[in-house]
């Protein structure tokens, strides 16, 4: 058989082809109705991004967990970590230079305009390219690295791009789930291509935007365990490498949460808005096995909320066992033909069964984009990504977030 011929400046061509096809589809499906458009008194996902970036502008650091008289937790109150905040108080700052109306305190509930929705979808856009774009790309030629193997790396990059779930969720209901993801994404290829410290702070910094990122973190700290303990003479070195990581993640979430330091109670009410159990196994159309089983049996009447809520951890760390013990059994520093789909794999079995068996207030398209990367893996097929986009409430249009 004749090797294929390799024109000069032919993959360049095809990579950008690629990334400006992804771009239109973004921009295409933000062109669709959303949520709650037009529909007081909650307006949808629209007008909770917006309402972020009105109070994390207007408001001292302090405040932006609490309930008070200028901010109504009742009304989209803030219930993601701490990075998301900053970048909702960022993009709140930039939108006032451009107009202060769309971020005004108070005057600005409900606030809908052409201009303001275009620069939304621009600040999606803009997190998405820079941050899981980048990762895509540098991730498919990680896996492909043969010169030969250009169509395979265009191949997977288009897919990775093309994830159905995380394009309708972002650019369909202003969401910011790109930023975890990408952030994730660039975890594994650190710490994958053996850059571990960069890897754990870069991880550290996904759960720090979305705390959903948090069933991501029982195969990260496996992967990295099971490593440490395959690169290591002897005891001490491996508590060396250990006690690196430990320093590594504990220094991010210190300068992440920094603010929110200043008192127990304070901390515990930023804790408590990233988990409210008092919503209840599920929210409104979130899909999770306590969902279905509520048709059958109504789990809410016969048993506590902390019951529910001890529960829900035994089923979902049970689930995560199989999967988890296997990469930590798994020796890392193998000859493996595909050692950086580990942890993609890991992750996609733990994101996929923890969502189905958790406490969920937030639909995530996380599962998806770790099948994603086994695209890559011989004998896999990108149909695994289709379940995870079914079983996205948000895939529907006219879904309602419940306040």
């Amino acid at each position: 058989m004749a090797e294929p011929v390799l024109v000069p400046g032919l993959e360049l061509c095809l990579s950008i082809g690629v990334l400006s096809t992804v771009i239109l589809v973004r921009l295409a499906v933000s062109l669709h109705p959303y949520s709650g458009e037009g529909q007081p008194p909650m307006y949808g996902d629209y007008e909770a991004q917006r309402h972020w970036m009105e109070i994390t502008y207007n408001l001292p650091i302090h405040e932006w967990y609490e309930n008070t008289t200028d901010n109504r937790l009742q009304y989209w109150g803030l219930d993601y970590p701490p990075l998301t905040a900053y970048h909702s108080w960022l993009c709140g700052a930039v939108a006032s230079r451009i107009n202060p109306s769309w971020v005004s305190l108070h005057l600005s509930r409900g606030f809908e305009s052409y201009h303001h929705k275009l620069f939304m979808r621009y600040t999606v856009l803009a997190v998405d390219v820079l941050v899981y774009f980048t990762a895509a790309v540098v991730f498919s030629r990680l896996v492909y690295r043969n010169k030969d193997a250009m169509w395979e790396r265009i191949s997977l990059l288009g897919l990775l791009l093309l994830t159905p779930a995380l394009i309708i969720i972002d650019h369909g209901h202003f969401q910011y789930n790109c930023a975890s993801l990408g952030l994730t994404f660039w975890a594994i290829i650190a710490v994958t291509t053996d850059h571990n410290v960069t890897g754990s702070v870069l991880f550290a910094l996904a759960l720090n935007y979305k705390q959903m990122e948090l069933y991501h973190a029982v195969p990260f700290f496996c992967y990295l365990l099971g490593k440490s303990v395959a690169g290591s003479g002897s005891g001490g070195e491996f508590l060396k490498r250990v006690g690196l990581l430990g320093v590594a993640v504990g220094g991010t979430f210190v300068a992440c949460w920094f603010p929110f330091l200043g008192s127990w109670d304070q901390t515990l009410q930023v804790v408590h808005r990233l988990f409210p159990f008092a919503r209840g196994l599920y929210e409104d159309k979130v899909a999770n096995v306590w969902c279905s089983l509520s048709v059958l049996v109504k789990l809410r009447r016969l048993f506590s909320l902390s019951t529910l809520v001890k529960v829900t951890a035994v089923s979902t760390v049970t689930a995560l066992v199989p999967s988890s013990w296997n990469l930590y059994e798994t020796p890392p520093l193998s000859d493996s033909s595909w050692p950086w789909l580990t942890p993609p794999s890991s992750s996609s079995c733990s994101r996929t069964k923890s969502t189905r068996s958790r406490f969920s207030w937030h639909s995530s398209p996380a599962p998806s984009s770790p099948l994603t990367t086994l695209t890559s893996s011989p004998g896999s097929s990108y149909w695994q990504s289709s379940p995870c986009t079914l079983s996205s409430p948000r895939t529907d249009w006219f879904w309602h977030a419940a306040p």
